[in-house]
C-alpha cells in the first residue's frame, strides 16, 4: 500500500459489532504509514440515553430531531463517553489516539437551516488546522460531531452535527485521499434492494430525489456528493465483517463507490 495516504473514516454504533475488526484495521493502517481521520457518530447510544430519561427519539430524513435536552445526551455521549472509548480501544491495540470534538479548535462551525430538528446544524465552516496538527504529531484524531454555531462576537452555542455530514466536511477540507463510511448494509440499495456497485454525483442526487435511498443513507449520500468535489473516491462498506477497512482499501469491488462523474 501507498504511504502517507489521508484517509477519513466514518464509523458508526450499528458496526462495531462483535465481528467488528475496524479499530484494529486502523491500527494496521497508522502503523503502514496512513494518515487516518476517524469520525465516529453515537446514536444507538444516544437513543437509549434518551430512553432512559423518558425522552423519545424522533428522526426526520435521517437526521435526529434534537431538543435541548437531547442535545445535552448528544453531547455528553458523543464527546464524552463514545469518543474515550475509542480513544482507549486504540490504545490498547496499540495505535496512537487523541479524542475531540468539532468544537475543539473551531474546527467545525454551523447553523440552524431547518428549526424543524432543534439544534441541529449545518456545517457552514471547517478549519482542518487542529486534525492537521494532531496527524503531524503521529496521532490518529478520533473525532465527535459536535459543533459550535456562533451567533454574536460574545455568545455561542453547541450544536448536534450528523457524523455522516461532518465527515464529508472533514473529508473536504482535508482534501483526503479517500472517505469511506463504514455502515450496517452492503453499499447503496437499488430499488429492488440489490447493491449498487458505483454512483455518480447525478445518479446518486436521483436517488435520493426518488426516495430509494432514504433513512440514514441520505445523509452518506450527501455527504460523499460534498466530498468528491476534491476527494478521488467516496465509499460506503458494510462495516460488520472481519478485515472489511483493508480488504476495501485493495479491491475496488467493496461497497458502492462515489464519484463525480465517469
Amino acid at each position: 500500500m501507498n504511504s502517507k495516504r489521508t484517509i477519513v473514516i466514518k464509523i458508526g454504533g450499528s458496526t462495531l459489532g462483535s465481528n467488528d475488526t475496524t479499530l484494529h484495521d486502523i491500527v494496521s493502517l497508522q502503523n503502514s504509514g496512513d494518515e487516518i481521520v476517524v469520525v465516529h457518530g453515537g446514536g444507538p447510544s444516544i437513543s437509549a440515553w434518551m430512553k432512559r430519561q423518558g425522552l423519545l427519539p424522533r428522526f426526520i430524513k435521517g437526521l435526529r430531531v434534537t431538543d435541548s435536552a437531547s442535545l445535552e445526551i448528544a453531547v455528553a455521549v458523543l464527546a464524552g463517553l463514545i469518543n474515550k472509548q475509542l480513544v482507549s480501544t486504540i490504545a490498547s491495540l496499540g495505535g496512537r489516539a487523541i479524542g475531540l470534538s468539532g468544537v475543539d479548535g473551531n474546527m467545525l462551525q454551523g447553523q440552524i437551516n431547518n428549526p424543524d430538528l432543534g439544534f441541529v446544524g449545518e456545517v457552514t465552516n471547517v478549519d482542518p488546522k487542529p486534525v492537521l496538527d494532531i496527524l503531524q504529531a503521529g496521532y490518529i484524531p478520533v473525532i465527535a460531531p459536535v459543533a459550535i454555531a456562533e451567533t454574536s462576537e460574545t455568545d455561542s452555542f453547541l450544536l448536534n452535527l450528523n457524523g455522516d455530514i461532518a465527515a464529508g466536511h472533514l473529508a473536504w477540507a482535508l482534501k483526503a485521499d479517500e472517505l469511506i463510511f463504514l455502515t450496517d448494509v452492503s453499499g447503496v440499495l437499488d430499488s429492488s434492494r440489490r447493491p449498487i456497485p458505483r454512483l455518480t454525483a447525478r445518479e446518486a442526487r436521483g436517488l435520493i430525489n426518488a426516495g430509494v435511498a432514504d433513512g440514514g443513507m441520505i445523509p452518506k449520500l450527501e455527504s460523499c456528493l460534498v466530498a468528491i468535489k476534491r476527494v478521488p473516491r467516496a465509499r460506503i462498506l458494510d462495516g460488520r465483517h472481519p478485515g472489511t477497512l483493508i480488504k476495501a482499501l485493495n479491491n475496488d469491488t467493496l461497497g458502492t463507490q462515489i464519484i463525480e462523474t465517469y
